[in-house]
């Protein structure tokens, strides 16, 4: 680490060299400018406050250090949002504070890595100060992991941080180092890395402050006992009133404890049917204020339980808007809660429920990210809880659905893991228990959610293990049950799993050969898909299922021979998917849909004779393609081995023969070697096999598709 040296103007050290640039001066001088990105306001707001509340130990004010004579005080310390006039410059005033700040405090995150407004603010500051002056506050992301390859985005020191300046202002190559402190959560922890913060400030190690504050505390525990002592006589003559205002605290308490089991109970249930994400918001937000300066080792029961309910309400909003990071924080935060409510009562099965929720969305989103094994651990432990609920009380139906969802979510996994006659038996074993509970109390909501999911999910896994005719049944009476839900008042949640359902099943139809049909249902799903981005065009959800039933239209209208209508609903497609990219860059499932928006583009070209752009698309799909860390790799690879089949197919049409062996031959090595296809993967095998000459290997695919029913035509067949 660099050492912290003095600054200029505040020591006797030399001031910058006649001619550079000056800012205006301030009467206030500052001692430390607070540089951080507004997305980080929270941890920037405590800080803040922690730096300008804190007293010097005693024993240390006074002291010559390193960096000058030690204060009392920290402060003041210069905020832009907070210290700022109503100047017409704001450029003119930051310099100004710059110039007239001992340090430069920099909150550090992959956020303020790529702010050029933080950038500039550290490059003004170390043009005229020495390179220890500058501290860092790791907040997020990891410090020189630009340096890494393929860790590029969780870069969190900003450039003009990570390099030394010479004597003129000028960035140098070499590497600087500046003191870190680290204030992430799996890191020192806040306190530790305040004080560490605060040591380099004042030039002294971090062990002798960390003992001074002891000291100081220990003082204070000791006046606190005496003063408790002497008002001890006071307190008695007091008891009575006390006892009163206790009293009324209590009723106070209760009252706004029952306000908010309304917010998360009536007023939640009212607001979710119509998908408003900012009134839900709203509400968990609202609840967590009333509980944010409580422990939640200190909050009772009902408020443990209503917080733990709130922060999973606000984790839910997160999801549908894209921001899963937020919500993974948000649901483990809750988790944290649902789980020392457990400790407290260990055989309330109500409280294992709760806890099953959050387990099982913290699973589903390592399951989204491709972590397949972390998401079996989570559905594991969920299966283990609605295994304890259902021995505390055998019949409670409720109960008995949360085992049957943790069978299909164990099936979910097993598709992933492409062992497809396994998820297709656990989904089947599942959907048949639903349908019990279902029959048994139609009107039930959870049991009729439940019965559609199931749905959905045996008929993936039949359709993966082969058995078209018995996916196709199974989606039909999906999309049945979904429109007699909706034709009773459901709600959009149903409207969009209708958008998923019709699109599924059209593609399954045309997988038979049955292209009208297939188009029929498009026709569908396309302006349902439409109609539901209208109402919250901010749902990254809806916008995702919109993309999907664009994309797959496309390619069923150009197998069709309709390649005007395939082009316009393809443009849409990628038109959707590139501004969810620029949300969430990381998103596996949003980069295997930009990989087939190029897939389209590259087959719309094929189709009309346009060789180059149609190489050129899928050489675009390919590099996309490489980039794809989705739950099934071997999918990904499988996707990467079409592109350069088209790309051959491309190449050839073009008349470059040797081109196109060279791509069809990247094609075959791209093939993953797995135990189990999907039939359109298979498909894509045997097309491979047949461009490279090993047409007894195609014919023996062909015919394994043959007997399963397969009969959609290839556009790209030369």
């Amino acid at each position: 680490m660099a050492k912290l040296a003095r600054l200029p103007g505040f020591d006797g050290t030399p001031s910058p060299e006649p001619g550079a640039g000056r800012a205006p001066r301030l009467r206030t001088r500052y001692y430390a400018f607070l540089s951080y990105s507004h997305q980080d306001k929270e941890l920037a707001d405590w800080l803040h406050r922690e730096l300008e509340r804190f007293r010097v130990p005693h024993a240390l004010a006074g002291k010559l250090t390193a960096t000058g004579v030690v204060p009392r005080r920290l402060s003041p310390i210069f905020r832009d949002q907070h210290d700022l006039s109503a100047g017409d410059d704001l450029a003119v005033e930051i310099e100004a504070a710059l110039a007239a700040s001992q340090f430069l405090i920099v909150l550090c995150s992959p956020r303020a890595a790529k702010s050029r407004w933080m950038n500039l603010e550290i490059e003004s500051f170390k043009r005229t100060r020495p390179e220890g002056c500058v501290l860092a506050a790791v907040a997020a992301g990891e410090p020189f992991a630009s340096d890494i390859p393929g860790r590029e985005d969780e870069e969190c020191f900003p450039v003009a941080l990570r390099y030394k300046y010479d004597r003129r202002g000028h960035r140098t190559a070499k590497r600087a180092e500046p003191l870190a402190a680290d204030f992430r959560e799996s890191a020192e922890g806040r306190r530790l890395a305040f004080l560490k913060l605060v040591g380099g400030m004042l030039g002294v190690g971090l062990d002798e402050l960390v003992q001074r504050e002891q000291t100081r505390h220990h003082r204070q525990l000791a006046f606190i006992a005496a003063a408790s002592l002497a008002g001890m006589a006071v307190t008695s003559t007091l008891a009575v009133t006390a006892i009163q205002a206790r009293d009324a605290a209590r009723d106070q308490r209760r009252q706004a404890e029952g306000l908010i089991s309304f917010m998360l109970g009536d007023l939640k249930d009212k607001l979710e049917p119509i998908g408003k994400l900012d009134a839900l918001d709203g509400v968990g937000g609202k609840v967590l204020a009333y509980y944010q300066h409580e422990s939640i080792n200190d909050l009772p029961d009902a408020a443990l339980v209503q917080r733990s309910q709130a922060l999973s309400l606000m984790a839910d909003v997160a999801t549908q808007r894209g921001n899963t990071d937020s919500a993974l924080r948000l649901y483990r935060e809750s988790m944290a809660g649902t789980a020392e409510a457990i400790r407290r009562k260990p055989n309330d099965p109500e409280r294992l429920f709760d806890h099953a929720q959050n387990v099982f969305y913290v699973g589903a989103i390592a399951y989204a990210r491709g972590r397949l094994d972390e998401a079996a651990a989570r559905f594991g432990e969920y299966r283990q809880l609605a295994d304890r609920m259902v021995a505390l009380d055998p019949n409670n139906m409720k109960w008995r659905m949360e085992q049957q969802n943790s069978l299909a979510n164990l099936g979910s996994v097993r598709l992933a893991q492409r062992h497809f006659a396994e998820a297709a038996s656990l989904n089947e074993q599942a959907l048949r228990a639903i349908e019990a509970l279902s029959t048994f109390d139609p009107n039930n909501r959870d049991y009729q959610e439940s019965l559609v999911e199931s749905y959905a999910w045996s008929a993936d896994a039949e359709r993966d293990a082969g058995h078209l005719n018995k996916a196709v049944a199974l989606r039909e009476r999906h999309v049945a049950l979904l429109n007699s839900l909706i034709s009773k008042g459901a709600d959009v949640a149903y409207r969009w799993r209708l958008v998923t359902a019709e699109r599924k099943l059209a593609f399954l139809y045309a997988m038979r050969g049955q292209l009208a049909l297939a188009i029929q249902h498009m026709n569908i799903a396309a302006p349902q898909g439409d109609a539901l981005t209208r109402i919250e065009p901010d749902n990254s959800k809806w916008l995702e299922l919109n993309a999907q039933a664009k994309s797959i239209f496309a390619y069923l209208l150009l197998v069709s021979g309709k390649a005007d209508e395939a082009t316009a609903q393809n443009e849409a497609s990628c038109g959707i998917i590139s501004g969810l990219l620029k949300k969430d860059p990381s998103s596996a499932d949003w980069r295997t849909a930009m990989q087939e928006c190029w897939m389209m583009r590259g087959y719309i070209a094929y189709a009309a004779g346009r060789y180059e752009d149609a190489a050129s698309a899928s050489e675009r799909a390919v590099a996309v393609g490489r980039l794809e860390n989705s739950v099934d790799r071997a999918r990904d690879a499988f996707d990467v081995a079409g592109a350069y089949r088209l790309l051959g197919d491309a190449r050839k049409g073009a008349g470059d023969s040797r081109g196109a062996a060279a791509a069809w031959t990247a094609a075959v090595q791209s093939l993953p070697h797995v135990d189990a296809e999907r039939p359109t993967e298979m498909r894509e095998h045997a097309i491979v096999l047949a461009r490279v000459g090993r047409t007894e290997e195609a014919r023996k695919l062909e015919q394994r598709l043959a007997a399963i029913g397969y009969r959609l035509p290839d556009i790209g067949r030369t």
